[in-house]
């Protein structure tokens, strides 16, 4: 029996849009040795990205994780690092940083003009692609005008641009000794567990 062309490409158009459907798509963490899993035996298993991924197979959601945490980064470094990152494509993009701006006592206008940069920059090169914000907090001892103004500035970016925004990534795991490595900053394998059930509670439902 023959065809008619009409019908092949019909077909065709299904069957890509079939294949296409169940494609992963990709979800990017950007944050430092908190994203990266400093400190722990296997990163790769045990690192807060890594454990959202395990909820995302359990789940059976088309989407694979990406790692792109790097210790000690800055707000500065990684507006300088992000357009190697968005080589690859970009459905969601998890921006966690500005602890180590914070530690450092770096202006808040400072790192929020960086942060800006670097939605812009994810946004130009997707403009579909959604973006989540971590938000952080600095410890007491930092001074409380430095205190409200570095906390202030994740609920603005995310304001300013539309943004999902994870209020504290270590909620219920910063300040608590035993979820923490001796060094009292990065989560332990428990930390990670409880710092990806957080990002999860965000992430879900936009999954």
């Amino acid at each position: 029996m023959k065809i008619p062309f009409t019908g092949l490409l019909v077909g065709f158009v299904l069957a890509a849009a079939a294949f296409g459907a169940d494609a992963p798509r990709t979800l990017v963490f950007f944050g430092d040795s908190l994203t990266a899993g400093y400190g722990l035996d296997d990163p790769a298993a045990d690192s807060y990205p890594a454990q959202v991924q395990k909820k995302i197979e359990a789940a059976h959601l088309p989407w694979r994780t990406v790692n792109a945490g790097l210790s000690g980064e800055t707000t500065a470094g990684g507006l300088h690092r992000v357009e190697w990152i968005l080589r690859q494509p970009v459905d969601m993009f998890v921006l966690a940083l500005g602890g180590n701006d914070g530690l450092r006592g770096i202006d808040p206008a400072v790192s929020q003009a960086n942060l800006q940069g670097i939605i812009d920059r994810v946004h130009a090169k997707y403009p579909a692609a959604k973006v989540v914000l971590a938000g952080m907090q600095m410890p007491p001892n930092m001074g409380d005008e430095y205190v409200r103004a570095f906390a202030a500035m994740y609920p603005a970016l995310a304001a300013r641009n539309h943004l999902v925004l994870i209020p504290f990534l270590l909620a219920g795991v910063g300040g608590h000794a035993e979820l923490n490595q001796p060094d009292g900053i990065h989560p332990t394998p428990e930390g990670a567990v409880k710092v990806a059930e957080t990002v999860w509670q965000v992430l879900q439902p936009l999954l």
